[in-house]
């Protein structure tokens, strides 16, 4: 968390910054999960001309000069007037004049780097395909997974398969499709490649449209909370019954992530290796 969707309704709520001149910036505290640049001063004058979307970061472009800026697992940014109380944990503060946009981040693990040649090939030049482009297709997944081992829900949460497909998207994913997610990757039959692919595209347009998911702490910079978790189906509903068939939902651990999944609707059609066991739901 935040995940795709949350990225991406969050680079859509900070649309009205664009074409907005830089004033000031402070670094409150330049501890993120890589330092703050330390001229970040240099965007003074500059104006935020365009906000993209790569992965589950985010690139602002202030003229010849752009940023990579990553949410880790609790930052947010929130557009603020200026008059408004600092909080504990705002760390970066980009002056606009009669708007400041606040990075807020109680844990510390984003961050606001200089997009040069250096970032753009450690960070960004070794991504999978966007799931919502159309180089990500039912070719290319069966492709990607052919020779893989790993669990099909370990490997659509591997970004040099596919971005930005995290823990809740994957999760409700394998649920709508009935496929395991322990079950091996390379052993998915063409018909489910192609569903997988399908679903995975509905989840996260649907997860987009409704704002994405506050499960804690997240909202967008405009502070509105994302609604699709009222939707979910499997994702932190261990020991309640599914909604299709009544059996008790189970979780799995894979890849250090928790796995919901019903035992009646996502039959395993492979042998779970041997270190991963169903945990009992308290």
């Amino acid at each position: 968390m935040p995940e795709l969707p949350e990225v991406e309704t969050t680079k859509l709520s900070l649309q009205p910054l664009i074409h907005q001149k830089v004033k000031n910036i402070v670094v409150r505290n330049a501890s993120l999960r890589w330092t703050v640049p330390d001229d970040l001063i240099l965007l003074c004058g500059l104006t935020l001309n365009q906000l993209q979307r790569r992965s589950k970061y985010i690139i602002a472009s202030f003229g010849d000069k752009k940023m990579l800026w990553h949410l880790g697992m609790s930052g947010s940014f929130r557009i603020c007037d200026p008059k408004e109380e600092l909080r504990k944990h705002d760390h970066v503060i980009f002056d606009f004049g009669k708007q400041q946009l606040r990075y807020h981040d109680p844990r510390r693990f984003g961050c606001l780097l200089w997009l040069d040649q250096n970032t753009q090939k450690k960070l960004l030049d070794p991504l999978g395909p966007e799931p919502l482009s159309k180089d990500f297709n039912t070719e290319y997944l069966q492709q990607k997974l052919h020779h893989k081992q790993s669990a099909i829900k370990v490997a659509l949460m591997d970004n040099h398969v596919v971005v930005g497909v995290g823990n809740i998207y994957a999760t409700e994913s394998l649920f709508n499709c009935g496929i395991h997610p322990a079950q091996t990757a390379s052993s998915l039959s063409s018909s489910q490649v192609a569903q997988l692919v399908n679903e995975i595209k509905r989840i996260l347009q649907q997860a987009i449209q409704l704002g994405g998911s506050t499960l804690r702490d997240y909202s967008n910079a405009m502070g509105e909370n994302g609604y699709f978790q009222q939707t979910l189906l499997a994702y932190g509903r261990a020991g309640e019954m599914c909604v299709n068939c009544e059996t008790t939902l189970q979780n799995i651990k894979l890849g250090q992530r928790a796995s919901v999944f019903c035992p009646q609707c996502q039959p395993l059609k492979n042998n779970i290796p041997s270190k991963i066991k169903p945990r009992k739901c308290k």
